[in-house]
């Protein structure tokens, strides 16, 4: 089903937008977790207080502030100050505990649904989407990107949060208590802020740098372990080595960048802060000896004046993890904004059945340009792959596409799939234009058997009921059976439940190609799709797999794709391609007699047989 889901994003707007737009569902856990925040750090600031309530009490003894509230005796007051304190400390030691569950619990759910809606966007995305993009850039916004924002959101949220509150409440509590001298705690913020915003906007493109970084390296990496077997048999080890340390000492340069910024802010902003606490250490004991401030009054301002100090030397790394957090923020929400631009439309046409008929009405198809491979102004130049092209293919017949490599017939089973869009013409079936149809009506109706197989990590049983939901044992042992693959599979170490590993590699190319039909068999399609199914596997593995793609052939509409014409010499119709072109068509007595281009194809092929027999 396509994308669904109740967050919306905000195209165009600043990264924290696009993610408060986006966290719509959670504002709540957000308000509750930035109140047990804030709670947190009023009660973690009352120490001071109670530090210079207690010198209060110790000097002024029967003046202190607790006497003046009327506890007249003094070591009553050091209890009621013992048990306030109590109270206090287990108060922000409750708050922390439920503010740190709160937003760790809150990052784990917004990553998890994050990412699932960001891979159910991207799979729900045409194929020319992934043609355009690395397997890597993609892994790096699904996986690092989106544990950037969970690490922002586990600390780096309620820091800044605590930050706030903790300037807010001491300035607050500086200039209630000393307004004489207060003010001047208040007096390097200005600059603080205005540098903590010109790092920011220094920061923002630098982090932007490092995440594209990222996106190259992780794709350089996935690359070279998909084709490892290729650069060892090429012995590239080294080669591949240096292209690997070329992309990751350009992530390590745009770090230092970046480190070289963010490394000179906490030194800066120490030097402005530490104006403020000498004023307040000098003018206010200069008030205390002159008598014009209480000696607890004083103490608490100097503790307070360190307590403000300490959280605003750290702004620089939660600015930092900020940065690095938005940045991730931008390449995810960016993502999410990309549009389909193949999808299923408000009144697309439900197949409750699908005879298979199908028609090819003067189809034109173009490579190159935008998304869906329609040029577009700036684009790359356009390269027609298709012209003109009509065919028919009625239900229950089985029709070949025969011709040269790059004439267009892998191409046409991808715009029968609709992983591409016709870009003239139109192609039907039942007689209803594909892009009137439910794209998962139309996809489920078809069944594919390509040469490049591809089974996922997990068992022979899995792979062959991939796609199919409460299946029976008996139903796939029948498939397998049918496929030919059972007694292959009953010889694995651990039959049905043997793990086939990553892309099937523990298998052959012949049982990797038996496992795909069985699966194809289980999905019982009306429309069957055989992609050069028997091109890369032996004589006799071919002989059994020719065998299965007979049987499971009758009552539906098979198309073959084939370079080996005795395996589609039964057709009920063959068609000659050639540059994207129909040059022949007819059976294969027909097409032998034509003495055309099929003609000379099999007369070479024979030819060669003959050759290979004698």
């Amino acid at each position: 089903m396509p994308p669904s889901n109740n967050h919306t994003t905000v195209h165009g707007t600043g990264p924290l937008a696009r993610l408060w737009h986006y966290g719509s569902p959670y504002r709540r856990d957000i308000f509750l977790a930035t109140l047990f925040s804030v709670l947190n750090k009023v009660f973690d600031l009352a120490p001071p207080a109670l530090i210079g309530a207690a010198v209060d009490i110790v000097v002024n003894q029967q003046d202190s502030i607790l006497a003046r509230l009327g506890i007249q005796d003094v070591r009553n007051q050091l209890i009621a100050l013992s048990l306030l304190t109590a109270v206090i400390w287990a108060l922000e030691s409750l708050f922390e505990y439920v503010y740190r569950v709160m937003w760790r619990n809150l990052a784990q759910t917004v990553q998890h649904d994050l990412r699932l809606d960001a891979y159910n966007h991207v799979q729900h995305m045409e194929m020319a989407y992934f043609e355009d993009r690395s397997t890597g850039g993609l892994m790096a916004v699904l996986n690092d990107d989106i544990n950037q924002l969970e690490r922002f959101l586990d600390e780096g949220a309620s820091d800044i949060i605590q930050l706030i509150t903790t300037i807010v409440v001491i300035e607050s509590m500086f200039l209630i208590l000393a307004p004489q001298i207060g003010w001047l705690t208040i007096l390097p913020m200005p600059f603080i802020i205005w540098g903590s915003l010109r790092y920011q906007r220094l920061l923002t493109d630098r982090y932007a740098g490092v995440r594209e970084q990222v996106s190259v390296l992780n794709s350089q990496l996935a690359n070279n372990l998909g084709g490892i077997a290729t650069i060892k048999s090429f012995t590239t080890e080294e080669y591949e080595l240096a292209r690997v340390e070329a992309a990751s000492n350009e992530y390590r340069l745009r770090n230092q960048d970046v480190i070289k910024f963010s490394s000179a802010f906490v030194p800066i902003i120490r030097m402005l802060i530490v104006i403020g606490f000498i004023a307040i250490m000098l003018f206010g004991g200069l008030m205390v000896i002159n008598g014009q401030l209480n000696v607890g009054v004083y103490s608490v301002l100097i503790f307070m004046t360190q307590r403000l100090l300490w959280p605003l030397t750290r702004l620089g790394n939660t600015l930092d993890q900020y940065q690095r957090a938005m940045a991730s923020t931008s390449r995810v929400m960016d993502l999410l904004d990309t549009k389909a631009e193949i999808v299923s439309g408000p009144n697309a046409l439900h197949l409750a059945a699908v005879e298979g008929d199908i028609g090819f009405e003067n189809v034109t198809f173009e490579y190159g340009g935008g998304r869906n491979n329609l040029a577009t102004n700036g684009a790359k130049p356009r390269r027609s792959v298709i012209r003109n092209l009509s065919l028919e293919m009625p239900a229950g017949e089985t029709i070949a596409l025969v011709g040269a490599t790059g004439a267009g017939k892998s191409t046409i089973i991808k715009l029968l799939l609709r992983f591409y869009d016709v870009t003239g013409g139109r192609i039907l079936v039942d007689g209803h234009d594909l892009r009137d149809l439910n794209i998962a009506d139309l996809r489920r109706a078809i069944g594919l058997v390509s040469q490049d197989v591809f089974l996922f990590h997990g068992t022979v049983r899995e792979n062959i009921a991939y796609g199919e939901k409460n299946v029976s044992e008996e139903a796939i042992l029948h498939a397998a059976q049918v496929a030919e693959a059972h007694d292959f599979i009953m010889q694995l170490p651990d039959g049905y439940e043997t793990i086939v590993g990553e892309r099937g590699q523990k298998l052959s190319g012949g049982q990797r190609q038996r496992i795909s039909i069985a699966r194809a068999v289980l999905k019982n399609p009306p429309i069957l799709i055989l992609d050069e199914a028997t091109s890369s596997v032996d004589n006799e593995t071919e002989a059994a797999i020719q065998r299965s793609l007979e049987r499971i052939a009758v009552g539906r509409t098979t198309i073959v794709i084939a370079h080996r014409l005795s395996t589609v010499r039964n057709a009920h119709r063959i068609y000659v391609l050639e540059q994207g072109e129909l040059r022949e068509s007819g059976s294969h007595e027909e097409l032998v007699g034509q003495d055309g281009i099929y003609a000379s194809l099999w007369s070479v092929q024979t030819g060669m047989q003959r050759l290979v027999n004698a």
